[in-house]
C-alpha cells in the first residue's frame, strides 16, 4: 500500500524490452533506498513495481504486459521523469488516501488554467470508472494523492498547490496530456458489498437493514 505523497523524483535510465515485457531502470533521484531490498514495492507515476535488482542511487523493476497496456508506463522514454514513492510501512503517517498502486485507467487532461496561486486541471476520465470518483473525494494522478473539487459526468477537476507543483511531475502537465489515475479503493469495495452498485440493489440493501421504508 501507498499514501500517494510522493517522495521523489527520479528519471528513466532505460527501457529494454524482455520477451513482451519491459525491464524499467530507474535513476531514484533522492529517493532514500537504504532500507530498499530486492522483493519490494515501489509505485512509479502510480503504478506500483517490484524492485528486481538495485544500483547506485537506482534500481529496476519488470512490467509486464499488461501494466504496459494500460498505463502511461508504456509510452515512457529514456530520461522521461517518474514520481516515485516507497511502500507505506506500519506506524508511518498517512498523508494522502490509501493507495494500491493498481491503476484503474488512463485519463487525459483537458484543461489547465491559474486559479490564485494553484492551478486547476481538469481531467477526462474513462467513462466506466466515472462511478467512483465523488466530489471532495480523493482520487490519485500519476500517483499523487488529491481531492477532487468536483464531477460532470466523466470528467472532474482538481486543484494542486505550488508545493506539489514542485515536488511532482505534475507541473508539466498539459491539455491532451495522459495520465495513469487510480479510484478510491474504498468506492470499489462498496460496489462489491451493494452488489455491483446499481441504484436499485443500493436501496434494497438500505431497506433491508433499516434505513429505508421497504
Amino acid at each position: 500500500m501507498f499514501t500517494g505523497i510522493i517522495q521523489a523524483v527520479g528519471r528513466v535510465r532505460s527501457l529494454q524490452p524482455t520477451g513482451g515485457d519491459t525491464r524499467l531502470e530507474i535513476d531514484a533521484g533522492a529517493l532514500d533506498l537504504g532500507d530498499v531490498a530486492l522483493g519490494d514495492s515501489i509505485a512509479v507515476s502510480g503504478p506500483c513495481l517490484t524492485v528486481v535488482r538495485l544500483g547506485a542511487g537506482s534500481f529496476a523493476a519488470d512490467v509486464s504486459s499488461e501494466t504496459l497496456a494500460r498505463t502511461t508506463l508504456g509510452r515512457l522514454r529514456a530520461g522521461a521523469p517518474v514520481n516515485l514513492e516507497k511502500a507505506l510501512a506500519v506506524g508511518e503517517r498517512l498523508g494522502g488516501h490509501l493507495v494500491s498502486g493498481h491503476v484503474d485507467g488512463v485519463g487525459e487532461v483537458v484543461e489547465r488554467r491559474a486559479d490564485a496561486r494553484s492551478v486547476r486541471f481538469v481531467v477526462r476520465l474513462p467513462h466506466e470508472l466515472g462511478r467512483y470518483v465523488a466530489a471532495k473525494g480523493s482520487v490519485t494522478i500519476e500517483g499523487v494523492s488529491l481531492t477532487v473539487n468536483g464531477i460532470d459526468e466523466d470528467r472532474f477537476d482538481v486543484n494542486i498547490i505550488p508545493h506539489t507543483l514542485e515536488q511532482t511531475t505534475l507541473s508539466a502537465l498539459r491539455p491532451g496530456g495522459r495520465v495513469n489515475i487510480e479510484v478510491d479503493i474504498i468506492s470499489r469495495y462498496l460496489e462489491r458489498l451493494i452488489g455491483g452498485g446499481s441504484r436499485a440493489s443500493l436501496a434494497d440493501l438500505l431497506s433491508r437493514h433499516g434505513f429505508t421504508d421497504p
